[in-house]
Parts: structure tokens; C-alpha cells; sequence
């Protein structure tokens, strides 16, 4: 499978033009490893950081700004409380080696693919939900059709995926746009709605009563997303607006499995998708102890959609999952809405 990326030039930089010829960063000295401390720079903020990335010590990675700064003829970056952070110009270098990185990445992948015979690789992000209900059922689809292709999935929240994606470590995301950045960067098709619910362990006290309000539920302990999150704001949005105080005990964690352990070992309650209960309904190990509350408000969060950088064309093979992704996506959009899962007695 040959591999199509979208050409990118240097003809543009948001430096001083006057400054370089069409190629004159590359005779002054400019290496790869100059454009991948300045993307780690811009991506952690540190120069130690950006230094482990790089596998260097701290004084190379400063000297090598340093040298970046001789070449371009302009100050790259400035010192922070906290560390350092981009000037604009250095910010503008930054957007172009990110592009450049990708395409050397992108052609590594096609060599190898050629070598190999295979059908191609895919690096996917998606939160919690169309995980289970979309990217698995893709991948059984691909697998058949084509099982030379190999997927690499992050299961993240949006906040994390949203600039993996734009940092070129995602072919495409599912989830949603964080709203401190620029909806320009990308290409959206909305494709489903999560529905969520609560789940309790089999003995829960509240599983006495046919339906329990949120003033039932604030009292105990919950184990929540971090703070920020989507889900996490829904349900916060929901005792704010009923008046209810907010939950005072609170487990914050971004791990399904975790929180599972949590949720089967004490009285707390834990907001999850209605596909991830529906999995852990079908399970027979110790995760299938919990149970969805009746509740007397339903839990709809924001759509989530399958989102791609704008200024990147997507390989034939992510194209490809892609592609039947949305075709499933609209095949469960056309069928009625699961009702909660129910367990065994």
C-alpha cells in the first residue's frame, strides 16, 4: 500500500525574510535535531524536558538553542517563572519542523510498509465510549478485509487527544474539541452522542430504592474523570443546576479499570458511558459486580465527532479506518437507543 502525504515547504516561514534565501537555514547549520528541540520546547514548556526527549544533557539542549538562535538570526524563545515559552517566531519554526517531523515520520512508515509487505499502520485516539462502541467493531471489519494493518489506539479524554493529535502523534482522534484551542486546526464530522449512567456495586444501599434522585446520591463517596473533563462538568452541571451541593468525597482518576476496583470495593458511585457499562454487563469476572443506578434524570453529554487536522491529508490506511468508522457510526446512529444493560441475578 503506497502511502500519499501532502507536500510542505519552507517557503513561508514566519521569520524575518529578509534574513534567509529560499534554503539558507540548512546552509547555515540547521539539523533535525534543532527542529525536534524546538517542537519538545513547545510541547513541555522546559528545557529539561525537552532534553529527555532528545536524550541529551541539560547544557547540550541549551547550547543547541542557542545555536538554533544563531542561525535564525532571532531570540527563539524567553525565560519564564516556570520555564521557558515560545516567542513568535520561534513559535512559527515550531509549526513548520512539527510538519516536517511528520512527513519524515510518514515516509518511514511507507518504506517500511513497502519492505514488509503490509498493509499499512494507524494511530488513533478516542475517548472512553466509541472506543468500545465504534473503534472495536471497525477494527474486527478491517482485520478481515485487510490483516496486514496494524492499529495503535489511545483511549485518552479530548483535552489529551485534541493535542496529540495536533502534536502528529494521531492520524485522526474521535472525541471533541477543547475549548481553549482554535476549531480552525481541525476537520469535524460529528458522529454520535454519549449517553451515560451511574453504577454502583450489586450490594449498594441505594439499590433498595426503585429510583434515587441527586439528592440521594451527593452524599457519598464518587469516583470521578479529573477535573475538567466532560463527563465530569455534565454531572457537576446537573447538581448545580438543581441546587444540589456537589459531591465532597471524590476519587479522581482517568482509569476505567480503577475506577471499576474502587466502585465494587466501597459504596461509591461513578458516572460512566452507557457502552461502557453494556461491556462490563457482558463480563463475567470480578468488573460485572456493578450495577447501573436507577436514576430519575437522564445523563446526555456533549456529541463527540471524528476530527482530523485540517492542513493534514490522512494516509490511505487511516483513510481507510476512518472511513468505515463512519460507516458504523451511522449504522448505529439509524438503530434505536440501547436501554440500559441489565445483569444477572
Amino acid at each position: 500500500m503506497t502511502i500519499v502525504s501532502e507536500p510542505i515547504s519552507m517557503d513561508h516561514v514566519d521569520i524575518h525574510s529578509d534574513n534567509f534565501g529560499d534554503d539558507s537555514l540548512l546552509r547555515a547549520g540547521l539539523k533535525l535535531n534543532h527542529l525536534r528541540m524546538i517542537v519538545a520546547i513547545e510541547d513541555s514548556g522546559q528545557i529539561s524536558a525537552a532534553a529527555e526527549v532528545l536524550n541529551i544533557s541539560q547544557p547540550a539542549a541549551s547550547r543547541m538553542l542557542s545555536e538554533m538562535e544563531a542561525i535564525t538570526k532571532t531570540q527563539l524563545y524567553e525565560r519564564v517563572a516556570r520555564g521557558v515559552v515560545l516567542t513568535t517566531f520561534g513559535a512559527a519554526l515550531a509549526r513548520r519542523a512539527r510538519k516536517i517531523l511528520l512527513e519524515l515520520r510518514e515516509a518511514s512508515r511507507e518504506i517500511g510498509e513497502l519492505k514488509s509487505g503490509k498493509g499499512g499502520s494507524v494511530f488513533i485516539g478516542a475517548v472512553t465510549a466509541p472506543a468500545m462502541s465504534l473503534v472495536v467493531p471497525a477494527i474486527n471489519r478491517v482485520r478481515k478485509a485487510y490483516p496486514g494493518i496494524e492499529i495503535n489506539i489511545q483511549v485518552e479524554t479530548s483535552n489529551v487527544l485534541a493535542r496529540e493529535l495536533l502534536a502528529a502523534r494521531h492520524d485522526f482522534i474521535i472525541g471533541r474539541i477543547p475549548d481553549d484551542l482554535n476549531p480552525r486546526l481541525f476537520e469535524v464530522t460529528e458522529i454520535g452522542i454519549e449517553r451515560a449512567c451511574l453504577i454502583v456495586r450489586k450490594s449498594h444501599p441505594l439499590l433498595k430504592h426503585k429510583v434515587s434522585s441527586l439528592a440521594d446520591v451527593r452524599d457519598y463517596d464518587w469516583v470521578f474523570q479529573p477535573p475538567g473533563t466532560l463527563l465530569r462538568r455534565t454531572i457537576e452541571d446537573f447538581f448545580l443546576a438543581r441546587g444540589v451541593a456537589l459531591p465532597e468525597n471524590i476519587v479522581n482518576t482517568s482509569s476505567l479499570l480503577l475506577t471499576c476496583a474502587i466502585v465494587c470495593e466501597t459504596d461509591a458511585i461513578a458516572p460512566v458511558a452507557v457502552d461502557v457499562a453494556h461491556f462490563l454487563a457482558s463480563q463475567g469476572a470480578k468488573a460485572s459486580d456493578v450495577r447501573v443506578l436507577p436514576i430519575d434524570f437522564d445523563i446526555n453529554v456533549k456529541p463527540y465527532s471524528l476530527i482530523a487536522a485540517s492542513e493534514r491529508a490522512l494516509p490511505p490506511s487511516a483513510r481507510l479506518l476512518y472511513d468505515i468508522i463512519l460507516e458504523e457510526s451511522r449504522k448505529q446512529r439509524d438503530k434505536p437507543a440501547s436501554p440500559a444493560p441489565s445483569w444477572p441475578a
